[in-house]
């Protein structure tokens, strides 16, 4: 089975400059247009037959914007919501400076979760996802948090953040669980689809 794995585009929090994680803000109108790049690039070379999405918004709409341009059924779990990065959620970078940052893995910022929560519930998730999946391919549309803890979790890495993927606006990335149950990364945080948008600037 292959496994697409799709970061939603632009927010109006990336406008803001402001800490996301839960705070559930749209895409942007520059977002919607990232969608419908990587929507018909989908469509045209990996199309899913279902799709798997988080419930914030960003999210939701990139999820449904797919489904849409594809022809393909959309499950919406809040299992695959962003780290829940409680007090800091919504607020700005200045003001976010005066709550103290976990330094452990177990530790969690106020009202949130821990690094290790967050990296068990996508755990649980995606392994309910692989489970009940009997097609050829899958996408899950999520954030750039939740793609990092699939990916470490596809590739059976510990819960650390030495390291990381990065996750451009609508990147694609493609892995695959073969019928030996081996595992391959075909690529990683794609977002050559943008380049169009690039083309539009004066």
């Amino acid at each position: 089975m292959q496994i697409l794995m799709i970061r939603h585009g632009e927010s109006e929090a990336d406008i803001l400059k402001v800490h996301e994680g839960r705070a559930d803000f749209p895409l942007t109108e520059l977002g919607r247009k990232q969608v419908r790049l990587m929507a018909e690039k989908v469509k045209r070379r990996f199309p899913p037959e279902f799709i798997w999405a988080s419930t914030l918004r960003r999210a939701s709409e990139t999820a449904g914007v797919l489904a849409n341009t594809v022809g393909c059924p959309v499950q919406y779990e809040d299992e695959l919501m962003e780290h829940n990065n409680g007090v800091l959620a919504g607020l700005s970078y200045e003001e976010a400076k005066k709550y103290p940052r976990p330094k452990e893995a177990h530790e969690r910022i106020e009202n949130g979760e821990s690094d290790i929560e967050f990296r068990m519930r996508i755990e649980v998730i995606f392994s309910r996802i692989l489970s009940s999946s009997s097609y050829d391919r899958i996408a899950i549309v999520a954030h750039g948090g939740v793609i990092n803890n699939l990916l470490r979790s596809f590739l059976k890495m510990p819960v650390t953040k030495e390291f990381g993927f990065h996750n451009g606006d609508t990147a694609i990335h493609l892995v695959e669980i073969t019928a030996s149950q081996s595992r391959r990364v075909h690529f990683l945080n794609d977002t050559s689809h943008l380049e169009a948008l690039e083309l539009e600037l004066p």
